[in-house]
C-alpha cells in the first residue's frame, strides 16, 4: 500500500499522537531536508512507550532513574519508526517539530525550520532492523513525492560534536541504495 500525506501534513493510515512540542514554520520555508535520528528510552531498551510519552509530554520522570535528566525537556519528531517497522506520527509535516536543536546544513542554521525529523527506535550500539529500513524507505519515497527535498542527513551530520545519532550501526547504503525488488 502506498503512503499518502493529506493536505494538513498527516500521513494517512498510521497512528497519530499529536505532540505539543511544535510550532509554525517561519515564513513557510520549503521543506528541503530529512533528518534521521535514533532514540531509545531508557537507553538501549526498546519496545516501550517512553519515547511516545517524551514526545507528548506525558513521561513519568520518576519511573526510571535515567528519566530524571529529561524533566522539562520539550522535544518531538515528525515520525517515529519502532523496531518492528511500525510508524507513528507526532507532528504534521506542515509544522516545525523540535528535533534538531542547534544545527546547520549546507551553511543554513536552524534545521528545524526547513526539515522533517524521523526517529528510529535504536541507539549507537545496536544494528537497526530490516523492518525499520523498509518503513524508512517507504516513508522517504512518500515524502519526496510531496516536498522539495534536497538532502538527507543524520543528526550527527547537522550537529557534529553534540549528537551521534543515528550512529555507527545505521547502514546508509542499505537505506539509500536498497536492492531491486525481485
Amino acid at each position: 500500500m502506498a503512503m499518502k500525506i493529506d493536505a494538513q501534513g498527516w500521513l494517512a493510515g498510521i497512528p497519530h499522537l499529536p505532540s505539543p512540542n511544535c510550532d509554525a514554520r517561519p515564513d513557510n520555508p520549503a521543506i528541503e531536508l530529512l533528518v534521521i535520528h535514533a532514540i531509545s528510552l531508557p537507553p538501549a531498551q526498546f519496545h516501550g512507550d517512553a519515547v511516545a510519552q517524551l514526545f507528548t509530554n506525558t513521561l513519568d520522570c520518576d519511573a526510571h532513574p535515567y528519566f530524571d535528566g529529561l524533566r522539562g525537556l520539550r522535544v518531538s519528531a515528525h515520525f517515529f519508526i519502532r523496531r518492528n517497522g511500525e510508524l507513528i506520527q507526532f507532528v504534521s509535516c506542515q509544522q516545525r517539530a523540535w528535533h534538531a536543536g542547534a544545527s546547520e546544513w549546507q551553511g543554513r542554521s536552524r534545521c528545524n525550520d526547513f526539515s522533517l525529523g524521523i526517529e528510529l527506535e535504536g541507539d549507537d550500539h545496536t544494528p537497526f532492523l530490516s523492518a525499520q529500513y523498509q518503513t524508512l524507505q517507504q516513508l522517504t519515497h512518500c515524502l519526496r513525492q510531496h516536498y522539495p527535498l534536497r538532502g538527507i542527513a543524520g543528526h550527527q551530520h547537522i550537529a557534529p560534536g553534540r549528537k551521534t545519532d543515528p550512529g555507527p550501526y545505521f547502514d546508509w547504503h542499505a537505506y539509500l541504495c536498497p536492492p531491486p525488488a525481485g
